[in-house]
């Protein structure tokens, strides 16, 4: 499963859905970093972990084990005007164990009969049905022991069709004419098949699944596998019964089906599967570049595994009320419309990358995660780190212009490393029992964490060991569950390398290493000292029983920094290794390519020597994000002063990389937030003006004949910085052509709309926002409603601030964007971000009901609040929580708590030093 995540963990930067983008910057400057400076410590930050403390967990069993599930025979009716539907289940199971009880998960159902009939015996009728609805749970009762040996459970039940985004349940569409209609769809994962029907729903309990749905006929009916059979249903003429095929053995959360009115376009890929996207009516034309990556992609992995694609068909559809990003349900794939549609003429180039990840995250699924399958949702990470991870090489294979491992770095790696830092994050691998506690291992560790460290395996490995192993695992455990070790232990014999000893220390422990390093010259050779201690957000900790990491740490040198002159495994608190061949004005760097999940501290001689290769560009663009990156979180942690950041980062005045202006984008917007606390917060945007300017100027606002993927990319995001940040002629020239825009003279490109409507509305007013209003409804496309949704927020009037957040909760905005609605006007200015936190508060039960616990519920806090920057708001989050309980976002209310106080802390230490460097860059010389 894919969701969308915000951009960096600190400040309330959005990074939402399609464009995973930030924010960017330059100016030249030779600064010289205080690289030891000390810290400056608080004690609210370094006791932020006993102030919020995680409540006790819930006590929980798994299901019993004395019965278990062979197949199941599943027909379900729905009724898509009442919203209800009818369930008949035959499973035939298998009892281990003599009892007079069977349990099983089930949660919003109501159960009619239940009766067992042992393999040639009598039908034994349940006598009782006790529900235990806090573990979603219910046991049948039987009057007699129920013999060992096989038998057929059989349940008629009915239940509803929800308005939750899970388990089973109604999406609302409009038809081309206009009418409001309903279609029948799931999303299981992790816990809600038991919503669909009584089942043991556990990833280890596999069974095959026989499904009969009977459906009005003029409705488009799926499911994981191809239909075998399709008759009118006899009790009514207005229905057809349409029976799938039998499918492998699975997990529950795996099994789909969807009843509604679509288009599809099929094609067929080069190994032989049928492969159909299917879309809105008369949208179809929007499906063929999914349909292209998916046509690419099987064949790709197929290759990449050395196991074939074990099911006949795979279709992927998009589905209007969805709330994650995509699922990955054996076979039948769903999507929201903004992660697997694109029109031609209207979708920006952020969006065809992002369809084409999102499509290659879940069809790696359908190999690791759904061929093997995690034993129990500790392992989650596993299924999600490694689709997160893959998902990028295949987009690398498809489309190599994309650049997309650089683009790794910005979006996942330094975005798992943020939130790692944290005193209250949590090891990859999380002991989950309740299911109330899965929904929140859903997060960067399990995804961003999870991938980073799986390219660091692979990097550690090489492609061809790793191949092997990867092969190795899916084939010993196709069709059945296994856990992380297992996949250590295949990678162990492939490579021959201590694998398991190496990533336990980074899936088990929770945080990563920080490795200091200085030198020394002797002679022709660079004597390096490397030393790991703990990263933490708050600054350097002296414990005595500090944790340490097995390191792969890669060394090059300016000779040639694209190639690795040494490796080393740093297994020890600190070592010294040798670099030969060095000459004394030739720099080092570790981690090149930027693949090691550890932040660097170099003396102030080493960074020093690094920094002209920022601006002449002989650093690659990956390890050019890297030093800044780890440059920016010294600061945050008070480790370094926040000046000298900036002063570094005006050294890329020349910088061409997309993703690089991107992470510095991205950071300076976590700057500008923090400084809204302040009463200076337009110095920051001046300096923004300053390094954008240039960049700026150089790309213009039309494409040129030979520009790509990527110069799409970095117009839109230097033109919606400069524009936001108020940069005189980006703001007319915006206005000038929104104003042709809206009067249909000149259409927006699709990749110049974001940064036009951000400018016109963070300068804007009512008439403004009634425009974007209007275009909103106007718009027929939900990529271009989306687009609208993320920057309304920009509009600074108190009065309109609230119209965005009244609209965001209306008809207008789908269930699933009203969070990036919202997190859009607490992203965009301290007055938004306190009418978004009190506007929370006011309709918690509304939100809270609307998303029922998920992962949308957690994103909804984390965007909300997690740009304060003032102690007492740290207190008051807390306090609302304590009496508004949401135990899906138990641990995001605490790492929220905890990012207030961290910003708070760099305010106090840092403020008044950025305002007197930002004073004095304007001031003439002397």
């Amino acid at each position: 499963m894919l969701f969308f995540m915000s951009c960096r963990v600190s400040l309330s930067v959005i990074r939402l859905a399609l464009p995973r983008n930030p924010t960017p910057i330059a100016k030249p400057v030779s600064p010289t970093l205080r690289a030891s400076k000390l810290p400056v410590r608080f004690n609210s930050v370094s006791s932020v972990s006993t102030l919020f403390s995680m409540p006790e967990r819930r006590p929980f069993v798994r299901l019993p084990t004395d019965v278990y599930p062979v197949n199941y025979g599943l027909r379900l009716k729905p009724d898509l005007i009442d919203f209800t539907f009818e369930g008949k289940l035959e499973a035939a199971v298998e009892v281990t164990q003599g009892t007079n009880q069977i349990v099983m998960n089930c949660a919003d159902i109501d159960i009619i009969t239940a009766s067992f009939v042992p393999e040639g015996g009598e039908e034994i009728n349940a006598t009782g049905f006790n529900y235990q609805n806090e573990d979603e749970k219910v046991t049948l009762c039987f009057p007699s022991t129920l013999q060992n040996g096989s038998g057929s459970l059989k349940i008629d039940f009915v239940g509803e069709l929800n308005d939750k985004m899970k388990g089973f349940y109604r999406s609302k569409y409009t038809t081309p004419s206009g009418e409001v209609r309903f279609a029948a769809v799931t999303q299981f994962e992790a816990t809600d098949a038991r919503r669909a029907f009584p089942c043991w729903d556990e990833p280890a309990i596999k069974a095959t699944f026989d499904i009969t749905l009977i459906v009005p006929k003029e409705r488009v009916a799926l499911s994981n596998m191809n239909v075998v059979d399709r008759k009118p249903y006899p009790e009514d003429q207005s229905l057809v019964e349409v029976k799938f095929a039998t499918t492998p053995i699975m997990s529950t959360y795996l099994v789909a089906f969807v009843i509604g009115e679509y288009d599809f376009v099929e094609s067929t890929s080069s190994d032989g599967v049928t492969v159909r996207v299917y879309t809105p009516v008369g949208k179809s034309e929007q499906g063929k570049f999914a349909l292209e990556v998916a046509t690419k992609t099987l064949p790709f992995y197929k290759d990449y595994f050395n196991v074939p694609y074990p099911l006949p068909k795979i279709d992927l559809i998009a589905i209007a009320d969805f709330a994650a990003g995509a699922m990955e349900n054996w076979g039948l794939v769903t999507y929201r419309e903004t992660a697997l549609l694109i029109d031609p003429k209207n979708s920006c180039a952020s969006s065809r990358q992002w369809v084409a990840l999102v499509v290659g995250h879940e069809l790696a699924h359908q190999w690791f995660g759904n061929l093997v399958t995690m034993e129990w949702w500790t392992h989650l990470w596993l299924n999600e780190g490694f689709a997160s991870w893959i998902e990028y090489l295949c987009v690398d294979h498809c489309f190599p212009e994309y650049d997309i491992w650089t683009q790794f770095v910005s979006a996942d790696y330094t975005r798992a490393l943020d939130l790692d830092a944290l005193d209250n994050s949590h090891p990859i691998e999380v002991d989950v029992g309740h299911p109330s506690e899965v929904d929140e291992i859903f997060d960067a560790i399990s995804y961003s964490k999870g991938a980073s460290v799986i390219r660091m395996l692979h990097n550690y490995i090489g492609d061809e060991d790793f191949r092997k192993g990867m092969n190795a695992y899916l084939l010993k455990f196709q069709n059945k569950n296994a856990s992380t070790e297992d996949l250590w232990e295949c990678l162990e014999k492939a490579s021959g390398k201590p694998i398991a000893a190496v990533m336990n220390s980074w899936t088990k422990q929770m945080g990563f290493p920080i490795i200091v390093v200085d030198q020394e010259q002797h002679g022709s050779d660079r004597v390096l000292k490397m030393s790991q201690k703990k990263f933490c957000a708050s600054g350097p900790r002296n414990e005595e029983d500090c944790p340490n990491w097995m390191v792969p740490i890669s060394i090059c040198t300016s000779e040639d920094p694209s190639c690795t002159k040494m490796k080393v495994l740093l297994d020890q608190p600190e070592t010294t290794v040798n670099v030969t061949n060095v000459a004394p004005d030739q720099w080092v760097k570790i981690n090149p390519g930027t693949v090691g999940f550890y932040r660097i501290q170099y003396s102030s001689a080493m960074l020093e020597s690094l920094l002209p290769g920022i601006r002449d560009l002989t650093l690659l663009p990956v390890d050019r994000l890297g030093l800044q990156n780890d440059l920016f979180s010294l600061a945050r942690a008070g480790m370094i002063s926040t000046v000298e950041v900036l002063k570094v980062m005006e050294a890329f005045v020349n910088e061409p990389n997309y993703t690089v202006w991107s992470d510095l984008s991205c950071n300076l917007g976590v700057l500008s937030s923090l400084l809204s606390h302040t009463d200076f917060p337009e110095d920051i945007q001046e300096f923004i003006r300053d390094l954008f300017t240039p960049i700026g100027m150089k790309l213009g606002w039309d494409s040129r004949a030979g520009e790509g993927h990527l110069d799409a990319l970095l117009r839109g995001l230097v033109l919606g910085k400069l524009g936001k940040a108020g940069h005189k002629a980006t703001l007319e020239e915006a206005r000038r052509r929104f104003k042709e825009h809206v009067e249909g003279k000149q259409i927006l490109s699709a990749d110049l709309r974001s940064p036009v409507y951000l400018t016109v509305l963070k300068h804007g007013d009512s008439t403004t926002l009634d425009t974007m209003l209007k275009l909103h409804k106007q718009a027929d496309m939900q990529e271009e409603k989306n687009r609208i949704e993320r920057v309304l927020g920009a509009i600074p009037a108190p009065d309109l601030i609230q119209r965005v957040l009244n609209f965001a909760l209306s008809e207008e905005v789908r269930p699933q964007d009203t969070v990036s609605v919202i997190g859009g006007v607490a992203g965009s200015s301290k007055q938004g971000r306190k009418a978004a936190w009190k506007f929370v508060r006011d309709n918690w039960e509304e939100l809270h009901n609307r998303y029922q616990g998920g992962f949308l519920i957690s994103r909804l806090i984390k965007l909300t609040v997690d740009g304060f920057a003032i102690d007492k708001m740290a207190a008051e989050v807390k306090s609302f929580f304590e009496s508004h309980h949401a135990p899906a976002a138990e641990r995001t209310v605490q790492q929220c708590c905890e990012n207030i106080l961290l910003n708070a802390a760099w305010l106090k230490r840092d403020a008044d030093d950025i305002h007197h460097y930002l004073l004095q860059r304007k001031a003439p010389p002397v």
